[in-house]
């Protein structure tokens, strides 16, 4: 039996992760718990106070197909490359100059939101497509593919 999954990231920030990743796949914040407008009335009510309101951020797919994305505070800063990253499939179904054109179309937009682009791997049938690496505004790096 298949299990769902979840994708955590360790942060500083949770709710400035959470918009940037949003923006980025195309997904929601999440809605807060049934009987709740807005999380802040959700927090409230659960008597979470001020300081930790930020201590945590989620991100979901509006279709429902894609895993959850859970943000968590912690308090040390990314000290190594990751070991697990997420490849952002931006042009799945095009190949050579289209491919990356589109790669670099994707690669603008997410430097706008506040990515960094780290370095551009060129087509190399059959081994690679072609790809672009990038750093999220925490400098956690993903991949355009």
């Amino acid at each position: 039996m298949a299990r769902e999954i979840q994708v955590t990231f360790d942060c500083g920030d949770p709710g400035a992760l959470a918009v940037f990743w949003a923006d980025a796949l195309g997904y929601e914040l999440q809605a807060p718990p049934p009987g709740f407008d807005t999380w802040d009335a959700a927090l409230d009510a659960l008597g979470v106070p001020a300081e930790n309101r930020n201590d945590k951020s989620a991100v979901v797919d509006p279709t429902a197909s894609g895993p959850r994305i859970f943000f968590q505070r912690v308090p040390e800063g990314k000290t190594a490359k990751n070991r697990v990253h997420l490849d952002v499939r931006a042009a799945p179904e095009t190949a050579g100059d289209a491919r990356m054109a589109a790669l670099e179309a994707e690669c603008e937009r997410l430097v706008a939101l506040g990515a960094t682009r780290v370095e551009r791997h060129e087509p190399s049938p059959p081994l690679s497509n072609g790809f672009i690496v990038m750093t999220d505004p925490e400098g956690n790096e993903f991949c355009l593919d």
